[in-house]
Order: C-alpha cells, then structure tokens, then sequence
C-alpha cells in the first residue's frame, strides 16, 4: 500500500479525514458509511493539493530570492 509523505506539520484536512473515516469504520455497510468514506477522499485530495500548492510558492520564492541554489532567469 502506497503511503503519503506527512511532514511535521500534519494537515487539518488530513485530520478532518481521518476522523469521518474512524466514524466511518463505526457504522455498518450502506450509504451513510459510503458518504463518509467519499468525504474523507475529497478532504485527502484537498490536503495533496495544498501541498503541492505550497511547495511551488516556496520553489518560486526561492527562485525569485536567489536562494536555493538555483539561479533565476
């Protein structure tokens, strides 16, 4: 199973997913559970995007600082 790369700062959307799927885990099988479960996806999808999302603003800021190592063009 793949596993996702969490830094030490642990996403509030991570967080929020993992407790719609502990209740999730509660309920029997059936659309209430099925709800739960696309929620806490959606909220993981949100957190991998803001990652990304943060990890170009930082590359471009360090390009735009000179700092980094990379020169900027």
């Amino acid at each position: 199973m793949a596993r996702m790369q969490i830094a030490n700062e642990t996403s509030t959307w991570l967080l929020q997913a993992k407790d719609f799927l502990y209740e999730a885990r509660r309920l029997k099988p059936g659309p209430e559970r099925n709800d739960l479960r696309q929620t806490a996806k959606i909220l993981r999808e949100i957190a991998r995007l803001e990652a990304i999302s943060q990890s170009a603003l930082g590359r471009d800021w360090r390009q735009r600082t000179g700092s980094g190592g990379e020169s900027a063009v």
